[in-house]
């Protein structure tokens, strides 16, 4: 069998999306194995790269609501190590080859998708089409069209979008959001958040690659910064104004290495943002009309912490990011529960991301933008 890596990917657009449309109500999971109770939906990995292997996988371990029931690989060495490791069944492991017979694994409830960014709305796509409810990975796709077709397809197949924003699911997001609704230290007047780090060493991975990242520390580290831009005020922007900067293109050959952008938000909020692959930053800041609150650091694995202007510090219990987000997506399938990703946040991100590499092909003229709510969810 052909082995499939992350850097050959780009063979696999030729393939046409096909397998059955499954109408209607999708089963849960009735089986189980491993010690995993009956109520728990099974999830399938997509890809079995890093973040699956050492966050993803692990995660699921400590999981209620999901649990590890399949994974899809194109490498063959992967498929048994995995398999030996989380007493995976051989029926519920495949490639991206037979990937659409999946939908005939009532085993597999939800499929997450962790591949390179310009595969996300092909498998997405096609996870809907089997009748699997659907978890993307950030980001969402490379352009708001991919974004429209994956939303598109999965309220026509009945089936959940969420988008892989663990930080959504994380205590100190809730702790920012709840500041900011409560108006705990005033009305928000600025905002400022840094997303990036150094990238050395391995100029062949595939973020560096534009036919597989679609961008650069915009599409991986930048949408960070603008989530968290968003939730530090409450608000959508409604223009943003851009820069790029680059001090070693002889590494960031085809993608950006290093944006700052200023956003314009209701109420005369004002935000800057900053992503990099060549800096590091990860903090959000809110400065208010009493007072002020930060994260610092503000979106890695954990732990984050936090301070405020009253001499109060921020702090909860370290739990696993990944853990949360897929129990709040399961929990939403289960009983009904707020999406806290959902499809439309992911749509919201890309055209900000898009409106922000407009202005810098403009040489940094305002866009204007017009979201209202969408993507918000308190």
């Amino acid at each position: 069998m052909e082995q499939f890596t992350r850097r050959n990917f780009n063979s696999l657009f030729t393939k046409g999306v096909v397998g059955s449309t499954l109408m209607g109500s999708v089963p849960l999971a009735k089986g189980f194995y491993a010690g995993q109770e009956t109520n728990k939906l099974g999830i399938a990995l997509v890809g079995l790269g890093s973040y699956s292997t050492y966050q993803l996988a692990p995660s699921l371990q400590d999981t209620q609501y999901c649990y590890l029931a399949g994974i899809i690989t194109g490498t063959r060495a992967k498929e048994a190590e995995w398999q030996e490791k989380y007493k995976i069944p051989k029926k519920n492991t495949y490639n991206y080859e037979n990937f659409d017979s999946i939908a005939n694994n009532p085993d597999i409830d939800i499929v997450y998708v962790v591949l390179p960014n310009s595969m996300h709305a092909d498998f997405c796509i096609r996870a809907a089409k089997a009748g699997k409810h659907v978890i993307c990975e950030k980001p969402m796709a490379v352009s708001v069209e991919e974004c429209e077709a994956i939303i598109s397809a999965c309220k026509k197949e009945k089936v959940r979008l969420g988008v892989g924003y663990r930080m959504q699911s994380d205590p100190y997001t809730k702790e920012i959001k709840k500041y900011v609704e409560e108006k705990t230290f005033g009305d928000v007047l600025f905002v400022s958040s840094d997303a990036g780090y150094i990238s050395k060493g391995n100029p062949d991975q595939w973020r560096l690659n534009k036919s597989l990242s679609g961008g650069g520390a915009l599409m991986n580290m930048g949408v960070y910064a603008i989530q968290t831009s968003i939730y530090g005020t409450g608000h959508n922007p409604i223009s943003v104004s851009a820069q790029e900067f680059s001090t070693r293109p002889d590494y960031f050959k085809q993608t950006d290495e290093t944006i700052t952008a200023q956003f314009e938000f209701p109420d005369g909020i004002i935000g800057h943002m900053m992503t990099s692959h060549n800096a590091n930053g990860n903090r959000l800041k809110s400065h208010c009309s009493d007072g002020w609150f930060e994260l610092d650091p503000a979106h890695s694995y954990g732990p984050i912490s936090g301070k405020t202007s009253n001499g109060n510090v921020i702090s909860f219990p370290h739990q696993r990011q990944q853990a949360l987000q897929m129990d709040d997506f399961a929990k939403h399938i289960l009983m009904g529960t707020p999406n806290v990703a959902p499809g439309e946040m992911g749509k919201r991100d890309m055209i900000i991301v898009e409106a922000i590499y407009k202005s810098i092909a403009e040489g940094g003229k305002k866009q204007s933008l017009d979201l209202g709510r969408m993507g918000i969810v308190s």
